[in-house]
């Protein structure tokens, strides 16, 4: 019995089983390189894609900052920097109006010349004194104001947007007005005195009430700008304190004394300081009260300012080497200032 071997036939060309045909596996592998070929480009691509916005996203965050503040620091350099060393160099030479690019050193001459002059001391101790008569009573009147709109009362919005209404109106038109209420022999003030039985005061003529208008002016425009910070001061004030003194049976007054002045502390401190930087630079309203319009602070110099002066002698008598001089000094009194209100800071914050 012969053994019988099944083999299976390779497939014949042109049989009923023809092979797959060379050609179909190559188009097909092409078309995979090609087709990977073409993935990995487009990966290339992306990535450095993705690299160049990472650069560009650095750059940006590196030197965009530099970008917002530089309008600052042009504007700065402008009108800042460059005017005060330009004023510095002015001190040291005798300069006028009328040819201020023909300069003479003189070196500390305007200096000596200024503190040598009455008409200076005169108006630094003007300037101490509507400094005070306007200082205490406008930051003794924000706080009481501030500590009334600090309880929950009706239209509360109104009375904070009418405390800053007088902030917000020109120099100008409430000097005026002010002129018009302590004019001598058409002033509704003077007109009050009268129906008490008090003489006419002469406001523009004489020191004592000269200096006591122009305060006044100062004090109806600056109350409500300190009464709103106050404002803001007080209820930052955890109430919790107040809970406290309350239950210990402190009554409002106690409170006020012992809870919010001393919370007050940080804030009393800044208005105090900004209110003296802005009394050594009050300028328009005395210049306005005064009736002849000058820079004199009227006929005996009686409520002229060191800003007033400043204006007298570069503007008028053309001194730009003097007034120079005279704007250094006082910003040598704005850095005294400055340091004083370190030291008391510091202090402060070393004693809490």
């Amino acid at each position: 019995m012969s053994s019988r071997h099944d083999t299976a036939a390779s497939p014949v060309e042109g049989g009923a089983a023809p092979g797959r045909p060379p050609g179909d596996t190559v188009s097909k592998t092409s078309k995979l390189s090609k087709g990977s070929k073409g993935s990995k480009d487009s990966q290339d691509k992306e990535e450095r894609r993705r690299r160049k916005l990472s650069r560009r996203w650095q750059r940006d965050m590196r030197w965009s900052p530099y970008a917002f503040v530089a309008p600052f620091f042009l504007l700065f350099l402008a009108f800042g920097l460059f005017p005060l060393v330009y004023t510095g160099w002015a001190s040291l030479h005798q300069v006028e109006l009328t040819a201020p690019t023909d300069m003479s050193w003189v070196g500390l001459k305007n200096y000596t010349r200024i503190f040598d002059d009455d008409f200076f001391w005169n108006a630094a101790r003007n300037t101490l004194t509507i400094g005070i008569i306007s200082t205490v009573p406008q930051l003794l009147m924000a706080m009481g104001i501030a500590h009334i709109l600090n309880y929950k009362l009706r239209a509360s919005t109104f009375y904070r947007v009418a405390m800053l209404a007088p902030y917000a109106t020109s120099i100008a038109a409430a000097s005026l007005v002010f002129v018009l209420l302590f004019g001598r022999d058409y002033g509704m003030i003077n007109w009050a005195l009268d129906l008490v039985g008090i003489d006419p005061v002469a406001w523009q003529d004489d020191k004592w009430p000269g200096q006591f208008a122009v305060s006044t002016i100062i004090i109806w425009r600056w109350t409500g700008y300190n009464a709103l910070i106050y404002l803001a001061a007080m209820q930052a004030i955890p109430q919790d304190l107040y809970e406290s003194a309350a239950l210990d049976g402190a009554n409002r007054w106690q409170q006020f004394l012992h809870v919010t002045l001393p919370s007050l502390r940080p804030t009393i401190l800044f208005t105090v300081v900004v209110s003296t930087i802005g009394a050594s630079q009050v300028f328009g309203e005395p210049l306005l009260f005064d009736p002849n319009k000058g820079a004199s602070g009227g006929a005996e110099h009686q409520f002229q300012t060191l800003g007033l002066y400043l204006y007298e002698q570069g503007w008028i008598n053309q001194h730009l080497g003097r007034a120079s001089a005279i704007a250094w000094v006082m910003f040598l009194i704005l850095i005294v200032i400055g340091i004083i209100n370190y030291v008391i800071s510091r202090r402060l914050r070393a004693s809490s």
